[in-house]
């Protein structure tokens, strides 16, 4: 499989549930990568959805899906990582802390074996926690391990201001910081609309106000209505995995809100939270640093806390 692969691009998908299935599904969409192998400890699942896709190649974009094993990830570009049980209805992201650690801690390095040079894309739950978890069991640099991270959250939000404001989620200017899950806050410093701030943009086009505590009230429950109405989510993350990958595969430079190991940013050091990261093919190009307020540097630190605590109480 390796030599076939020189002048693609090639991505493996670790997980071939509901998330693993709609990322590789939205990769053949999108014509993201030329090769992609989806590998689960569930042979026939992985098969069939490998199948079910590459039967609607021929409409679209001419890429290659198969189904593998952990050897097949060698040469790829990114592995994307969907390992470990999903959420359940009423449970939180960090529920699911320790029972997924001991799937990342068994899997993990003996991927990072065939793959040492790709780039890792962490999807799984709870994601910073994950991300840290990798870190800690492979060799891997902090550069190329990413997780998801508040990508997701950051779109959650920019769509709900974008239906208070009446415009395109693409012309808001938001961000979601911290951990993916109930300690992240909104940065709404920076928040801004065609360079002016929020508020006095509403101000000027006579919107009503914007309720702050309800919306990131409402951004950090999302996935869970999701999952409360249709018991699992992975439209909008796949979406969100995508971008993350193509900007990659492209070496774009776009800014996104992922999970990275933090050191000495804002106080923080040696933990895993989101912050805006430019994104090209070395993984975590640079780091972004915006001046925040003090009160939303104390949200960060208490995000931080917040995470640390799980992994005081985790064993690695």
């Amino acid at each position: 499989m390796g030599d076939k692969n020189k002048n693609g691009t090639k991505i493996t998908i670790l997980g071939a549930g509901n998330v693993g299935a709609t990322i590789a599904y939205t990769f053949a969409v999108a014509g993201t990568c030329s090769d992609v192998v989806l590998v689960d400890i569930n042979k026939a699942k992985a098969a069939g959805e490998a199948m079910d896709i590459r039967q609607g190649v021929s409409f679209g974009h001419n890429v290659e899906i198969m189904d593998g094993t952990y050897e097949d990830a060698k040469d790829s570009d990114i592995v994307v990582v969907t390992l470990g049980l999903a959420r359940k209805p009423g449970q939180t992201r960090l529920d699911l802390a320790q029972a997924n650690v001991n799937i990342i801690k068994e899997v993990m390095p003996q991927i990072a074996r065939f793959a040492p040079d790709a780039i890792y894309v962490i999807v799984s739950n709870p994601v910073d926690i994950l991300t840290y978890t990798i870190l800690k069991c492979t060799n891997l640099s902090p550069q190329q391990v990413i997780g998801s991270g508040t990508a997701l959250d950051t779109s959650r939000l920019r769509s709900v201001i974008a239906d208070h404001v009446g415009l395109s989620p693409n012309s808001i200017h938001a961000y979601v910081f911290g951990e993916h899950g109930d300690s992240s806050f909104i940065p709404w410093s920076l928040t801004n609309i065609a360079g002016i701030p929020m508020e006095q943009y509403c101000e000027d086009q006579e919107h009503a106000d914007l309720d702050e505590d309800e919306i990131i009230d409402e951004v950090r429950k999302a996935g869970a209505e999701v999952i409360k109405r249709k018991g699992a989510t992975f439209y909008a993350i796949a979406m969100s995995v995508n971008k993350i990958c193509d900007s990659i595969l492209r070496d774009a430079n776009n800014i996104i809100t992922v999970s990275t190991l933090i050191n000495n940013r804002y106080g923080i050091s040696d933990i895993c939270l989101s912050l805006p990261c430019v994104i090209g093919s070395n993984g975590i190009e640079r780091e972004v640093s915006p001046n925040l307020t003090e009160e939303e540097v104390k949200k960060l630190q208490d995000s931080a806390a917040a995470l640390r605590n799980v992994i005081s109480q985790i064993e690695f």
